[in-house]
């Protein structure tokens, strides 16, 4: 089946990052129709992006974009407007493809999508899985679509709660991180524009070491670590608190709640 006309439900940040990825893929705006329960966000985006809203009936394929908790309320919406036959992509962190499957019943080819929000600057990471009716041929579409807007990864649904964990809510952990330097480099003595500038470019230039070098982090971090030196000082200070440990129950804490979602 031809995809020419694209909806999307749900019009918050990854419903945004699937706008700009299908941009990026080669739709051009009047083919993707967005509805939300906000207009004055629908507007935003139709301002931005040039996309319109409209009754997804006209969509060969739907990308479910709306929060979780939100699922049963919006799929009793969505099978009102569904087109039969149209593939379903479902960005829902949590919620399993067989729940999807036995409220759209055979309506649908149903896709799961795990990605994150660095796809609205083209260095996302989506993984996918696919449904009992879906086809090989819908998988290979919506991977190619999302290559355009970072990288991609096949696998089985049991390991979609993982890598909830790992990729989905994996910025978020950067994210503190670097706060959490930034105030430090504060009480340190350094300007806050000061603090800001180094830990943003050390991130950098650091996420560039890791997928350029062609070395594991293990390497890296020894090429940076002198014996009795000051960063073996730092990381002997992270080591005694137990960082791997806080790094792992903070994980499955991710995880647990992507299985709670999902019940």
């Amino acid at each position: 089946m031809t995809i020419t006309k694209v909806a999307i439900v749900g019009a918050g940040v990854m419903g945004e990052g699937m706008i700009n990825s299908l941009l990026k893929s080669g739709f051009i705006s009047k083919a993707i129709l967005i509805k939300d329960k906000r207009p004055q966000r629908v507007q935003e985006l139709e301002e931005s992006y040039g996309v319109k809203s409209g009754n997804i009936s006209e969509a060969d394929a739907v990308f479910l974009a709306v929060k979780p908790q939100d699922f049963e309320t919006c799929i009793e919406d969505l099978k009102v407007e569904l087109r039969d036959g149209a593939l379903l992509v479902s960005l829902l962190a949590g919620v399993k493809i067989s729940r999807i499957e036995s409220s759209v019943g055979s309506r649908a080819r149903v896709i799961r999508v795990m990605p994150n929000t660095p796809m609205l600057l083209g260095e996302g990471m989506s993984v996918i899985t696919k449904g009992r009716s879906a086809s090989e041929a819908d998988l290979a579409w919506v991977s190619k679509m999302l290559s355009d807007s970072g990288k991609t990864l096949v696998i089985d649904e049991e390991l979609m709660d993982a890598v909830t964990a790992v990729s989905g809510s994996g910025p978020a952990y950067f994210y503190g991180f670097v706060e959490a330097m930034i105030k430090a480099a504060i009480k340190l003595g350094l300007r806050e524009q000061d603090a800001k500038l180094l830990v943003h470019q050390t991130l950098i230039g650091a996420a560039k070491m890791v997928q350029d070098s062609g070395k594991d982090a293990a390497t890296l971090r020894g090429e940076v670590t002198s014996p009795n030196g000051t960063t073996a000082a730092a990381l002997s200070s992270f080591e005694s608190s137990g960082w791997e440990e806080i790094v792992y129950k903070a994980m499955k804490a991710a995880m647990d709640r992507s299985r709670e979602l999902s019940n």
